[in-house]
């Protein structure tokens, strides 16, 4: 005789189960007249798996027939039934018995009428819907001529946890995916998973569990510390994509039966990320407001901004970025030996890239050791440029900087503003952080510049060589392609770029903004405000901006006073006087292009700006290469019909005599 206490649970669980199936089937062959009683062997009815199926306080954990019954509130006779669609599956013998009581050999699974006949317990409420055999689907009624007499077969999953198998229904594991228990968690995140489970254990939800909506930026971040804040109320945590959600309602309707048997079965919460939510369908849409509603066990949601309550309790918690001083901290330790050396190169990337954990030892796996700390502080710098794209190549173009100081050609004046605009990038967590004047409040703290004037006068110019002077990425975003004609699309548009782009802090270049600043006009109808919704939507982000986000416009003059407020550098890119073009064409061509006779005090009396000048200068090279010359005044003066007649001006003999 084997002691209970050396078997395992899955030992004795197998063993209670066939002695139930047995002891079962030792009733029903009562009811055959011409058999002798099945009783279960002398030595079977005292063995010590009998005797825990009796008194299952003697496992540490009572076998998953007992457990399921208590779980779902199933009576005696629910029990027997429940037992009979197992006993098909597991014991050879029972279906010949089944097929021999209903006097109908071609028959070898279980009905409702032969449970109704067979036991004295029986009650017909267990076959209404309603009651949990098939509310819970733990059955499935087969066709048949009647509700009495048709098949009864086990769900699947249910005879699996019988026996012991902790797989989940495939109908659901298909849409779900299981979340790891988080590794290390910064402070403030663990402050909000214990948070949450504290809300959560002393709350009064009676039957129905609140929704929990984790707030923020970061995915990665939200879904760590809600697979946190689960293991702290003791449940297992699964995510699903909202887009998995199924679609029509009658799916819908089935998947969250099933996954509510899932979590009862074993104690799990589901996490809906909202993050693709933007590409679902109206019929989506529907599914997801039907999951959220009717969802009775634990939910999460992990989302952007706030959802707007439904009919169910919500419990929100904002997930915030890692603090300057926690991503400092994240540094040191991702850095490890080397960090010590590199002290004040961290603060510096702190100050310019808000980067997760994930990103940070992304960015130092990715730099290969350097014989000196001012080697790997400069590839340190690029590698946090790179983990911060793969964000905004989708949403914005972004623009390889060849330009520098040198190649720009304006006035004095602006110069010193654009040098100014480098210095507020450049010392901008100095004055902000460290003299304080962050701590007065985070309106005006972006860094925002309008460039006017007309075009080719060196606006996106201006740009590269910031890009270059402060080893930033830049960005060209067509206002044109962001602006939609549906109410709000734009405000979305525009949250998608700057979320993206404030990790990295990269500059921000918005062409055209003339689409925009078109549309500000005084209120005559919905239409009209709601666009004037739009450019304050804009300024705003721009005001909050971690970065340098730079308007372009061809019509200063059409901006209030009230825009112009709000933007903290306004530099005018004046169109060249004859000197500046004289200037601009010397430095049009490069050292390699072989040129021959030219005369740049002639060329500047073409009035063009620089934009021009260098499609004319370009367009001069392509000839005078088919031709296998050097570049003369010839070429120039035909490249210049060209670029004039496409923007639909004449060239006057004043401005091109002397040209060959």
């Amino acid at each position: 005789m084997t002691p209970t206490s050396t078997l395992s649970w899955d030992e004795t669980n197998q063993a209670c189960l066939m002695a139930a199936v047995a002891d079962l089937r030792n009733t029903l062959s009562r009811l055959l007249p011409r058999s002798e009683p099945l009783n279960l062997p002398e030595e079977a009815a005292n063995s010590p798996e009998a005797v825990a199926l009796k008194d299952s306080s003697a496992l540490e954990a009572p076998p998953a027939l007992e457990t399921l019954c208590a779980t779902f509130g199933l009576s005696a006779f629910e029990r027997r039934i429940l037992l009979m669609c197992a006993a098909v599956e597991l014991d050879s013998r029972f279906a010949s018995l089944c097929a021999e009581l209903s006097k109908d050999r071609r028959s070898a699974l279980p009905t409702f009428s032969l449970a109704l006949a067979a036991f004295e317990d029986a009650h017909w409420s267990a076959l209404v819907p309603a009651r949990p055999l098939r509310h819970w689907r733990l059955v499935e009624v087969l066709s048949g001529d009647s509700l009495t007499t048709s098949p009864l077969r086990i769900d699947e999953r249910i005879l699996h946890y019988l026996t012991g198998m902790r797989a989940a229904d495939e109908r659901v594991r298909s849409l779900i995916d299981p979340v790891a228990a988080p590794g290390t968690l910064l402070p403030s995140q663990v402050a909000v998973a214990k948070q949450v489970a504290d809300r959560v254990s002393k709350g009064n939800w009676q039957a129905t569990w609140p929704v929990v909506q984790f707030c923020g930026r970061e995915p990665v971040s939200r879904r760590a510390v809600a697979a946190a804040a689960c293991a702290l109320i003791g449940l297992n945590l699964y995510v699903m994509a909202a887009h998995a959600v199924p679609r029509g309602m009658a799916e819908v309707d089935l998947f969250i039966r099933l996954w509510e048997r899932e979590s009862a079965l074993h104690p799990g919460g589901l996490l809906l990320e909202y993050d693709d939510a933007q590409n679902v369908d109206a019929a989506g849409e529907a599914a997801l407001k039907r999951l959220i509603e009717t969802l009775r066990s634990p939910l999460f949601i992990s989302i952007r901004e706030r959802l707007k309550p439904v009919e169910r309790r919500f419990l929100t918690f904002d997930v915030a970025r890692p603090t300057p001083k926690e991503q400092i901290d994240l540094w040191r330790q991702a850095l490890g030996t080397a960090a010590p050396a590199l002290n004040g190169e961290v603060e510096a990337l702190v100050s310019q890239f808000s980067l997760s954990a994930g990103s940070i030892d992304a960015a130092v796996a990715e730099v290969v050791p350097e014989p000196d700390a001012p080697s790997m502080a400069t590839a340190l710098w690029d590698a946090c440029r790179k983990q911060s794209r793969p964000r905004l190549e989708g949403l914005a173009q972004r623009l390889e900087p060849s330009a520098t100081w040198d190649d720009l050609v304006l006035p004095e004046k602006q110069k010193q503003l654009l040098a100014h605009i480098a210095i507020h990038v450049r010392q901008r967590n100095k004055v902000y952080t460290t003299w304080g004047f962050g701590s007065r409040g985070a309106r005006g703290l972006g860094i925002s510049a309008l460039f006017s004037g007309p075009s080719g006068t060196g606006k996106t110019m201006a740009g590269e060589v910031l890009a270059n002077e402060l080893r930033l990425d830049l960005y060209r975003i067509d206002l044109s392609q962001v602006i939609s004609k549906y109410i709000g699309e734009t405000e979305k548009n525009l949250r998608r770029v700057f979320d993206a782009a404030d990790e990295g802090g990269a500059i921000l270049l918005f062409d055209e903004a003339d689409a925009l600043f078109g549309k500000r006009s005084e209120v005559k109808d919905s239409h009209d405000r709601y666009a004037n919704i739009e450019v304050s939507y804009l300024l705003q982000r721009m005001e909050s901006y971690r970065g340098l986000a730079v308007l372009t416009t061809n019509r200063k003059d059409s901006l209030d006073t009230a825009f112009l407020r709000r933007i903290r550098f306004v530099v005018e890119f004046p169109f060249p006087e004859a000197s500046q073009r004289a200037e601009m064409w010397l430095r049009a061509f490069p050292l390699e292009t072989p040129t021959e006779g030219l005369r740049a005090d002639r060329l500047a009396r073409l009035s063009a700006a620089g934009g021009n000048i260098r499609n004319i200068a370009m367009g001069a090279a392509f000839l005078a290469a088919d031709a296998g010359e050097p570049v003369r005044m010839s070429h120039l003066l035909s490249a210049a019909r060209s670029e004039f007649t496409k923007i639909e001006r004449p060239l006057t003999d004043l401005e091109t005599a002397g040209w060959v």
